[in-house]
C-alpha cells in the first residue's frame, strides 16, 4: 500500500512526501526486562500541548521567572526534566512522547524569530524546533496558532523538526489531499516477542479557516475531526497498529466559538465517542488540566481515555497502557493516565543552555525603551471602566485606518475603533515604556482591518458585547468578582468602542442594554455609515460577533497591531493620556452611573 501525502503547503505550493507502510525512521524498542511478564507488557505515552513558545521558565512581560497564584512553572526545559525522569523510570524504550499543538506562537521568543529575525530568511533553527528536537519528541500535531505567521514560516519549522508534524484534516484546497503528514506508526520492539505497533493520528482545528483566513484561504481546507478519524483509524488498524492514539488540537466539550458553517471546534470527546478503534485521545486547545477522562464509544462500548496537559508546559500528561498478547496479537487490556506538575522539578540545564542565545536576544528586544509615559496607566479596571490605556490602542487604530482611507470614497465616514481588555495586569509605568510593556497590553499577534458598518449594526455589536456583564438590579451591591465574564465570556470577548458615546445599563436584560448611542452629540441613525477599526480575529468571526464577517472591508494592509503600537510610541516618544484618553462609555443602572 502506498499513500501520497503533502508534508507542508507554503506560498501556495504543496510539498509532497510519499510514505510506504509508514515505518518509523527510528523505532522505539521495549525490552522484556521492564514491566513485562509472560504475555503482557506496559508502555507509557507522554504528551504536552499548547506550549505557545514557552521554552524556559520565564515571563517575558514581567522580565522575571514565571509565577502565578498557583505557583505553576512553564516551559519545555521543565517538561524535559519530567520526560527524562519517566524514561529512566519506565525504560526509555517503553516510552513515547507527543505534543498536541500550538507551539510556534505565544511568547516574544516566538515573535522575535518569526518577525524580527525570521528563521525563514536567516536559516537559523527555530527555538521550538531546537528544544523539541533535543528532548526527542516522536510526533507533534498542528495547532491553530501554527498558522499565525503564515505558511512559509510553518513550512520552515516543519522542515527543521526531526519529529513528523501531523495534521490529517488539513487538506489542499486544490486537490483535497492531505497537506501535512496524517499519521505515524511507531514500532516498539519487545525482546522475544512480537513488536508493538503504536499508530498516531494527528488532527487540527477547523477554526483555522476563520482565525487565519488571510493565510490559508484558497490554499488549505480543514475537515471535520470525526469524519477524518473515521477515514484514517481503519487505515492505522489495517497497517497493524496494536494501539491507536489520536493527538487532537481540539477541546473536549463538543462546542464551538463560531457558528455552524465550520465543523465542530472542540470535538475530541466526539471523536472518542463516535469513531471505533481508538484507545486514547491526547488533546489540547482548551488549556485545561484533564488528568484522566473516559468516554464510552457508542459503536463498540469500549472505554476511550482522554487527557489534556493544561498549557505552556505547566503539566505533562502520562498515559500507561498494559498490552496483553491474545491469539498472536497485542491488545490494550488496561490504561490509565494522570498529569504531572512541572513545578515539582528543576529545569533541564541542557535545554536552558540550548536556548540561552535566543532567549537572551528576546529579553534584550523586549526591554528596549520605546517612549516615556507621563503617568502610570493600568488596565486593571479596563473590564468595567473606560481606561486611558485601552484608549491608547483605540487612538492608534483610529489614526491608522483614518490615514489609510484618506482620498478614498470612504474618506468622509466617521472612523470608530474596537479594543478589548486582553490583560488586566497590563501597565505602562510612569517613565520609560518598553516593548514588553506594549506586548503585555496587546498580547495577541492580531492584524488591523477597517470594515463598514451601519448604525444599526454598531448597536447590535455593542449589545452582543454587553452580554459580558451580569444583570444587577438598581441599588443592589456591586460584586466585582461576579460583575464581569457572565456566561463564561472571556475578557478578550468584551469589545469596547471608541468614536461614539454610549451607556451600558446592566440592570437590563441582554440585548436591551445600550443606551444613548450617539456620534458627536447626535443619536446614531440606523442607516448611518461608519468605518470601524477591528482586528483580524474578530473580523473573521472569532467570538461570534454579529455583522462583521460579511461587512465590506475597506482596509487590510496586514499591519500587526502590537507593532503599530510600538511604532506609534516610538514616533512620538511620549505617552500622554491628555492627548488620547476619551471616557466615552460607562456602566449605568436606570441612568445612575455604577462607578
Amino acid at each position: 500500500m502506498s499513500i501520497k501525502i503533502g508534508k507542508a503547503l507554503a506560498a501556495g505550493a504543496t510539498v509532497v512526501a510519499a510514505f510506504g507502510l509508514l515505518a518509523p525512521s527510528a523505532p522505539a524498542t521495549a525490552s522484556s526486562g521492564h514491566s513485562s511478564s509472560g504475555h503482557s507488557v506496559k508502555v507509557t505515552v507522554m504528551a504536552s500541548s499548547d506550549i505557545h513558545g514557552n521554552a524556559v521558565n520565564w515571563d517575558y512581560f514581567k522580565n522575571a521567572e514565571y509565577d502565578d497564584s498557583a505557583h505553576n512553572d512553564v516551559g519545555l526545559a521543565k517538561v524535559s526534566t519530567l520526560v527524562k525522569q519517566i524514561r529512566a523510570d519506565r525504560g526509555a524504550d517503553h516510552t513515547l512522547l507527543f505534543d498536541s499543538g500550538d507551539t510556534i506562537q505565544g511568547t516574544p521568543l516566538d515573535y522575535y524569530y518569526a518577525k524580527m529575525e525570521p528563521v525563514t530568511t536567516t536559516g537559523k533553527i527555530h527555538p521550538m524546533a531546537k528544544a523539541m528536537n533535543a528532548i526527542g519528541y516522536d510526533a507533534v500535531t498542528l495547532g491553530n496558532h501554527e498558522f499565525n505567521y503564515g505558511l512559509p514560516l510553518l513550512a520552515k519549522w516543519i522542515d527543521q523538526m526531526k519529529a513528523p508534524v501531523l495534521g490529517a484534516n488539513a487538506v489542499s484546497a486544490r486537490t483535497g489531499l492531505p497537506a501535512y503528514q496524517p499519521f505515524l506508526i511507531k514500532t516498539m520492539k519487545v525482546k522475544g516477542e512480537k513488536p508493538i505497533k503504536v499508530g498516531v493520528l494527528g488532527l487540527t482545528n477547523p477554526g483555522i479557516a476563520i482565525w487565519d483566513k488571510a493565510n490559508v484561504e484558497g490554499k488549505l481546507k480543514f475537515l471535520d475531526l470525526v469524519a477524518t478519524a473515521k477515514k484514517w483509524v481503519p487505515v492505522l488498524r489495517g497497517l497493524g497498529a496494536d494501539v491507536v492514539l489520536v493527538t487532537a488540537h481540539a477541546g473536549d466539550n463538543g462546542m464551538s466559538s463560531y457558528g455552524s458553517d465550520l465543523p465542530v471546534e472542540n470535538a475530541s470527546a466526539l471523536v472518542a465517542e463516535q469513531v471505533p478503534g481508538i484507545d486514547a485521545v491526547l488533546f489540547g486547545h482548551a488549556h485545561n488540566d484533564v488528568p484522566q477522562r473516559f468516554v464510552t464509544n457508542k459503536v463498540t462500548g469500549q472505554q476511550v481515555l482522554l487527557t489534556e496537559p493544561g498549557r505552556w508546559g505547566q503539566r505533562l500528561s502520562v498515559v500507561d497502557f498494559t498490552l496483553t498478547k491474545q491469539r498472536g496479537r497485542w491488545s490494550v487490556s488496561g490504561k490509565s493516565s494522570t498529569t504531572l506538575n512541572t513545578n515539582t522539578v528543576p529545569e533541564d540545564p541542557k535545554i536552558v543552555a540550548l536556548m540561552k542565545e535566543q532567549h537572551d536576544k528576546t529579553v534584550a528586544y523586549v526591554n528596549q525603551v520605546v517612549a516615556q509615559s507621563k503617568e502610570q496607566l493600568s488596565a486593571a479596571e479596563s473590564p468595567y471602566k473606560d481606561t486611558p490605556i485601552l484608549d491608547y490602542i483605540q487612538r492608534v487604530q483610529t489614526d491608522l485606518v483614518s490615514k489609510a482611507i484618506a482620498g478614498t470614497a470612504d474618506a468622509s465616514l466617521p472612523v470608530l475603533s474596537i479594543a478589548a481588555p486582553f490583560s488586566r495586569s497590563a501597565v505602562f509605568p510612569a517613565g520609560p515604556v518598553s516593548v514588553r510593556d506594549m506586548a503585555g497590553l496587546y498580547v495577541y499577534d492580531n492584524t488591523l482591518l477597517g470594515v463598514k458598518l451601519t448604525g444599526a449594526q454598531v448597536k447590535d455589536y455593542l449589545e452582543y458585547s454587553a452580554r459580558y456583564f451580569a444583570q444587577v438590579a438598581p441599588g443592589a451591591p456591586i460584586d466585582l468578582g461576579s460583575l464581569t465574564n457572565a456566561g463564561g465570556t472571556p475578557d478578550y470577548n468584551y469589545d469596547q468602542l471608541s468614536g461614539v458615546t454610549y451607556d451600558i445599563d446592566i440592570s437590563k436584560p441582554v440585548g436591551q442594554r445600550i443606551i444613548g448611542l450617539s456620534y458627536q452629540g447626535q443619536p446614531v441613525a440606523a442607516d448611518q455609515q461608519f468605518v470601524v477599526a477591528i482586528n483580524n480575529y474578530r473580523q473573521s468571526g472569532g467570538g461570534g460577533f454579529p455583522g462583521v464577517t460579511t461587512a465590506p472591508v475597506v482596509y487590510n494592509a496586514q499591519v500587526e497591531i502590537r507593532q503599530a503600537l510600538i511604532e506609534y510610541a516610538s514616533a512620538s516618544g511620549t505617552i500622554d493620556p491628555a492627548t488620547f484618553a476619551d471616557p466615552n462609555w460607562k456602566l449605568v443602572r436606570e441612568g445612575v452611573p455604577v462607578f
